[in-house]
């Protein structure tokens, strides 16, 4: 369970809030949508990852974005960066939460952290900027960063 200011990224809460609006109480938890976008009545159907992906991408086109470079494996990148920029966690730990090898001969891990299609958290000219406002005490890390 994440602290409340934290409440909208808890899986626990909306793994609970899933149940409790489904009115699931047997059989699989992510189940095939039947119509009305509503569980299948049969426990016995769990979602697939191709229905979910297509959720997903709708979800996407809702917003006005295109879905076309998203897959089920943005879930595992976006966590891997959230992970990194938001909690400052360190690669090894990341790949312990992970399951991948610390063995960095590879970095398979920077696979996940960096990409052409994610926005930049800095303006580069300001990367040097002496002018540039200070960074406040970060509540997540305790340092002086620009996550605070």
């Amino acid at each position: 369970l994440l602290p409340k200011e934290q409440s909208h990224l808890c899986p626990v809460r909306a793994l609970a809030h899933w149940i409790r609006d489904s009115k699931i109480t047997s059989g699989f938890i992510f189940r095939r949508m039947a119509s009305k976008d509503r569980p299948s009545a049969d426990e016995n159907t769990s979602l697939t990852s191709e229905q979910f992906l297509e959720m997903f991408r709708n979800n996407l086109l809702d917003i006005d974005i295109d879905p076309t470079p998203y897959g089920t494996h943005s879930f595992r990148r976006g966590g891997c960066q959230y992970l990194s920029s938001e909690r400052r966690w360190t690669l090894r730990r990341i790949c312990e939460w992970g399951g991948w090898s610390a063995e960095f001969s590879n970095l398979t891990i920077v696979k996940y952290l960096i990409s052409w299609n994610d926005d930049p958290t800095e303006r580069r000219e300001d990367f040097l900027n002496p002018n540039r406002a200070p960074a406040l005490k970060c509540f997540a890390c305790g340092r002086s960063c620009s996550c605070a």
